[in-house]
């Protein structure tokens, strides 16, 4: 599965290197198997959003 935004990508990558440093929302990810956080890395970083709005926010804003 490819990361969604670079602030997914990067979570993963300290997820991989420093599972230390991860913000105690992001625990989880340091549970996930090498494999998989390989695959989100692995995403090129050119032409991904920052971040990425949960679906429910900003509805009235995508649908213009």
């Amino acid at each position: 599965m490819p990361a969604v935004s670079r602030n997914q990508k990067i979570a993963m990558e300290i997820a991989i290197h420093h599972p230390e440093d991860l913000n105690p929302k992001n625990k989880g990810l340091a549970k996930m198997s090498k494999e998989k956080l390989h695959e989100f890395t692995s995403t090129l970083s050119t032409g991904l959003p920052k971040r990425v709005h949960p679906e429910g926010r900003y509805r009235s804003y995508l649908k213009r």
